[in-house]
């Protein structure tokens, strides 16, 4: 027998690793957290590597998931084994060509990473909703429980869907799975190539459409045919169970590991039995031998093959001895009789004479964790006088009553495990590291390792945990790690919030990213941290991170330096060996980036192992009394903030109960709620030095955050402030001026120095503690001094800074590129806009439970904001538009009644009526008309009058905006942007353009430029850049722009003013450089790259305004200036995007590059063609 072969990967590259050697074409679309899976696929074909019939697999990526199934179905019935990958509203897009490959027989094989559904909330994360809502398809369903079986049982679903004719659903859960990294064995190709049915292959091509050999499919047919042909499929069905038995025995034959249908583990005479599928049943497991120890006769059964039901293959692992089943679904179906496998196992004993006590429950939805804690309790149910059916476990319901007591948690590690718990901050590198870590210790060790991340809803810049497994045994632990013997923070600020110490094993390590020397760490640290570190003998460590790598020019990203710190300590492997793998995956990593980077990165790890400083603790901090401190916002606090938001972000959401929810049900959020987080998470912010400041407010303007913003004060508020102001400029000389920092809502990233035009900056980068005061300055100012308008904001972008921005403190990126264009809009409308939002990075730091950064004025009002979905949204906006127009119609009708019939209407109060009708459409004039109008209205009793007052709230105007990014604007969603762009209707689109699908981590979509590497385009972009400006112009009354904030702030004010006012459909398209570009220093200089975009060429500044058309004029108008091609190469060579292309393939690359200049070029003369 050939000797093992192991790797260290996590679900989603098991399966693309078999679906690659299964497969001839992958028709492909990105989503979370499938996405992974593709990409490989991608990234393999593009090397070249060959699937098991010695060729490349043929990559085709589709503007969305129904396109993606609509070619697997094209590609199928062609004759070429084909594959997709797909998860949650993905899957459902999939649906209706999931029924015609199926009824079809067409062996497609789709690999879903199981995920929830958007319902009250879209989640990102893991559970069975989605693989439950097509399980009706007809379609075989596979489910796998672990990476290791991903990689052992994948080769099932395309073997017997070849062979049996049926296509397969295969599947397993949603980052618990699809990213839980593990040391497994690897599917050799010959193994597989073995189990490969030929004659079924040549039989599936014999099928295929061919003109050479004809025949007609997909016909329609009548009622007198279609229900004997739809029966006509049922032998094939019957065959699958049988078919996959025997495959899986092959496959328990080369792996040595026992794979059935259905599988059972426990005791052979077990009386209770919990049933379910999916990462649960490892966990299960653990519990079913802790109790066997205690004498308790229980056990598990596994469901691998979901669809077909086979009740045979249940039945011949089910103890004979049971006498209570419990049922566990990881889905909900609400109004349903009990969840869908409950159901299949009820019905399964329906015909039996004898039949057990069958209960079911729901668990982890969403990937909630589901410790062992849980399992136990559901076992101490199973075998309570009368245990509760349909009950939840995991959450507190306060409300129905249906959840399951859980008791204290109980550790399940194998001896000699290592669990270590990292916390860090998005982008900062700290998962990345301790990704190549766990790849490391798998690689160069005999030891097995498990690691997992949990991360918030925030782009970079939020919280995250990395949870790492080492030992000598199987690690069969899918939950997070709560006893760890190793903890690191690299985040300063966290000791504040979060208790980083909890469950820290005794006699284990604690190593601090800190700021501070030792004397000044240790009398700074929290109470109850000193405390815990004393009585648990803790193994004390700091080391300052954050200096080395702003010292190595690495900025905030500490990763690497934290990573060698660990080695050093943990001592798992030699120092040496740690240091010499670290350096080798460094290079694997940012090779592509350049020698500069690897150097750097190189001098971390060196640096990481010689500034560990062990910390003494003093014995006497064992006497200190403290409990862990509540994180609260201080000042008036609203109770939804303070009862749920809070207990969110200090990381308890998971204690609250349902009951937090009632009147919430919908999923309703209130506005604002970002503004109480202060997560201070900003290495360094900006300083204001006032003497330099020339008052021009563009620091303000590109702010991504919110976080600067300029104030006006009279002499009698600027002296009772206490602060320091100075006198203004222009029409506001007769105030005083201060431009104000919130310190804790920055997240420094130096855009506002970047931009700052004096001559001398007025703005400098400071450590965050030296400016914290200026919270409180903050905090007075926005409370006591606010917004009073004093300028008019329409007028300059000067004066709009001085408006208060109702988007605040949102989750997005530091030096977010798409965000300084929504501030800016809300800024203008904010107060009565409505917002559709399309799901993608907007919606996600828009609407990330629980921060809110929409907020309201001092009269209560602002954007009301929407998510819906990926690919509706624009319809969904115009439908919101044609709602409220519709309210408006019926109010311009009671008005029109009361005018020719009411007696008690006065003359001038109709003649105010008459004015609102007229102007209605007009947003100043309905807002001036709406304020005469109401005290009329509010005197007057009449039965009109009360009507109108009921929908005073749709007097004024609604700007109704439709927000999204490229991914959704140029593909996903294109057709409905097209339909509501042709609608002629008065709304409102804003498309940020990062060229890339962001919120998924960098796919190529139709916005990205030939030459731009991206996921899907590993080898570089192939195709011109769609210009969707272009196309919204043919309409003729469409008001269309491309903007750049960095480029012109004028040019941006000018058009979202214009694009508003404009009586029909506007389009703006935003470029936004994005962190995904990789651009040269980081996300420091978005606006400098914004400007450089245009200068060179690579993006155009240029608006089309129908009504200029009326007046005799052109309506396109070229507003950037003739570019400086000479800069276009240092352009593309400034961003890693470009320049990983000539690493990886230079000869390609300097072809692709010339193609996109020429590209630009060609744009730049089409506009200039229309100036003629």
């Amino acid at each position: 027998m050939a000797e093992k072969r192991f790797i260290t990967c996590d679900g989603n590259y098991a399966a693309a690793h078999i679906a690659y050697m299964f497969s001839e074409v992958a028709a492909i679309y990105p989503i979370t957290p499938s996405s992974t899976m593709a990409e490989l696929v991608d990234e393999w074909a593009a090397q070249g590597k060959k699937n098991i019939l010695g060729d490349t697999v043929k990559v085709v990526e589709m503007q969305s998931e129904a396109g993606a199934a609509g070619a697997v179905h094209g590609s199928l019935q062609s004759g070429a084994l084909t594959s997709t990958f797909t998860a949650s509203q993905g899957l459902l897009l999939m649906v209706p060509n999931m029924y015609k490959i199926a009824g079809e027989l067409l062996p497609g094989v789709f690999h879903v990473s199981a995920r929830s559904l958007a319902a009250q909330a879209l989640s990102i994360f893991g559970d069975h909703q989605d693989v439950m809502a097509v399980r009706q398809t007809g379609f075989a369903m596979l489910a796998t429980s672990s990476v290791q079986e991903v990689m052992d049982l994948a080769a099932v679903a395309h073997i017997v869907a070849l062979k049996a004719r049926i296509p397969f659903v295969h599947f397993f859960d949603g980052f618990r799975t699809s990213h839980e990294i593990q040391k497994i064995e690897l599917m050799e190709e010959a193994s597989l190539a073995s189990m490969l049915d030929r004659e079924a292959l040549r039989e599936f091509r014999m099928r295929s459409l061919n003109p050479e050999r004809p025949v007609t499919r997909g016909t329609a047919q009548n009622p007198d045919i279609y229900f004997q042909t739809r029966e006509a499929s049922n032998k094939f069905y019957n065959a699958v169970p049988d078919m996959v038995a025997e495959t899986m025995a092959k496959i328990s034959e080369i792996t040595g590991r026992e794979y059935k249908p259905f599988t059972y583990y426990g005791d052979a005479e077990a009386e209770n039995v919990i049933i379910a599928m999916g990462s649960v049943t490892e966990t299960i497991k653990e519990c079913v031998d802790y109790l066997l120890t205690q004498g308790k006769k229980v056990g598990v059964i596994t469901v691998h093959l979901y669809r077909p039901f086979s009740a045979k293959y249940m039945f011949e692992v089910l103890p004979k001895s049971v006498k209570r089943i419990c049922v566990l679904d990881r889905t909900k179906e609400p109004g349903a009789n009990g969840e869908p496998l409950f159901l299949d196992i009820r019905d399964a004993f329906y015909e039996c004479d004898s039949r057990p006590m069958i209960i079911g429950g729901r668990y982890g939805l969403s990937s909630k964790d589901t410790t062992p804690a849980q399992m136990l309790a559901v076992f101490a149910n199973l075998e309570a006088a009368e245990p509760k059916n349909h009950f939840t476990v995991g959450i507190n319901d306060d409300v129905t009553m249906l959840s399951l007591p859980v008791g204290k948690e109980v550790s399940m590690a194998k001896e000699g495990t290592f669990e270590a718990l990292f916390f860090g901050l998005g982008s900062d590198g700290t998962v990345g590291a301790n990704k190549n870590s766990i790849k490391i210790i798998g690689g160069s060790t005999n030891k097995y390792c498990q690691a997992y991340f949990a991360y918030d809803s925030k782009k970079s810049g939020g919280y995250t945990s990395s949870h790492l497994r080492f030992g000598d045994n199987p690690i069969t632990s899918p939950y997070l790690v709560t006893t760890p013997d190793f903890v690191a923070c690299h985040v300063p600020s966290y000791v504040e919030k979060y208790d980083v110490l909890k469950g820290l094993k005794r006699g284990g390590s604690f190593l601090l990213n800190s700021v501070n020397d030792a004397e000044t760490t240790c009398r700074t640290l929290p109470a109850h941290m000193k405390a815990y570190l004393a009585k648990n003998a803790i193994n004390f460590y700091i080391i300052n991170a954050t200096k080395i790598a702003a010292e190595l020019g690495l900025g905030s990203r500490t990763n690497t330096i934290m990573q060698a710190a660990f080695f050093k300590i943990a001592d798992i492997i030699p120092i040496e060996k740690a240091v010499e793998e670290m350096k080798k995956a460094i290079y694997k990593s940012y090779g592509n980036k350049g020698e500069d980077i690897v150097n750097m990165n190189y001098a971390a790890v060196d640096a990481g192992c010689e500034a560990v400083v062990k910390v003494d603790v003093p014995q006497e901090w064992a006497t200190i009394e403290a409990e862990v401190a509540e994180h609260h916002a201080e000042g008036d606090v609203p109770a939804f903030v303070r009862n749920v938001c809070e207990p969110i972000d200090a990381l308890k959401g998971d204690s609250l109960p349902v009951s937090a929810f009632n009147g919430r049900e919908d999923g309703t959020w209130d506005n604002g709620t970002a503004a109480y987080e202060k997560r201070g998470i900003a290495t360094n912010v900006p300083e204001w030095k006032i003497e330099n400041c020339i008052q021009c407010n563009q620091c303000a303007y590109v702010c991504p955050h919110a976080a600067i913003r300029p104030f006006l004060a009279t002499e009698e508020q600027a002296a009772a402030s206490g602060l320091e102001w100075k006198q203004g400029l222009g029409e506001t000389k007769a105030l005083k001026f201060r431009i104000q920092l919130s310190p804790l809502d920055c997240t420094g990233c130096n855009n506002c120095v970047d931009v700052c035009p004096a001559k001398e900056k007025a703005l400098v980068m400071r450590p965050l503690a030296e400016q914290v005061a200026e919270a409180k300055n903050w905090d007075y100012v926005t409370k006591n001094i606010g917004y009073t308008e004093h300028v008019d904001k329409t007028k300059s972008v000067k004066n709009l800074q001085f408006a208060q921005p109702l988007f605040e403190f949102s989750g997005a990126c530091a030096g977010c590129g798409e965000t300084p264009y929504i501030k800016a809009i809300t800024q203008l409308f904010g107060d009565r806009m409505m917002v559709a939002n399309a799901t993608g990075c907007t919606s996600i730091y828009s609407g990330s439970a629980p921060s809110t950064p929409y907020c309201t004025n001092a009269e209560g009002h602002g954007p009301a904001w929407a998510n819906s979905l990926f690919e509706d949204n624009a319809e969904f906006g115009l439908g919101m538009r044609i709602g409220v127009e519709k309210v408006r119609e019926a109010l311009a009708d009671t008005m029109r009644k009361a005018i020719a019939e009411c007696n008690c209407c006065s003359e001038e109060l109709k003649a105010v009526m008459q004015e609102w009708i007229d102007s209605r459409h007009l947003a100043a004039a309905s807002r001036e008309i709406t304020a005469r109008l109401l005290p009329m209205v509010e005197a007057c009793d009449c039965n009109y009058c009360k009507t109108i007052l009921e929908y005073k709230e749709w007097l004024v105007k609604k700007s109704q905006w439709i927000f999204g990014g490229d991914g959704w604007g140029y593909d996903i969603g294109f057709g409905g942007v097209d339909h509501v762009l042709a609608s002629g209707e008065d709304v409102n689109i804003l498309i940020v353009d990062t060229e890339v699908y962001s919120n998924t981590g960098g796919q190529s979509s139709k916005s990205t430029p030939v030459g731009a590497v991206a996921k899907f385009a590993s080898a570089g972009k192939r195709i011109r850049k769609k210009d969707l400006g272009a196309i919204a112009m043919t309409y003729g009354y469409v008001y269309v722009a491309q903007v750049s904030i960095g480029a012109s702030q004028q040019q941006l004010f000018n058009v979202l003013k214009e694009a508003e006012a404009y009586p029909g459909p506007s389009l703006i398209i935003a470029y936004a450089p994005c962190i995904n570009h990789g651009i040269k220093g980081g996300m420091t200089r978005t606006q400098t790259v914004g400007k450089q975009a245009v200068e060179c060429g690579y993006w155009h500044l240029w608006h089309y305004n129908p009504q200029l058309e009326a007046e005799g004029k052109n309506p396109f108008v070229m507003d950037s200036k003739e570019p400086d091609w000479s800069k276009f190469r240092d352009f593309l060579m400034k961003e890693v995007r470009y320049t990983s292309l000539k690493k990886a393939f230079p000869a390609e690359a300097e072809q692709l590059f010339d193609a996109a200049e020429e590209n630009a070029k060609w744009r730049y003369n089409s506009y200039i063609n229309r100036l003629k």
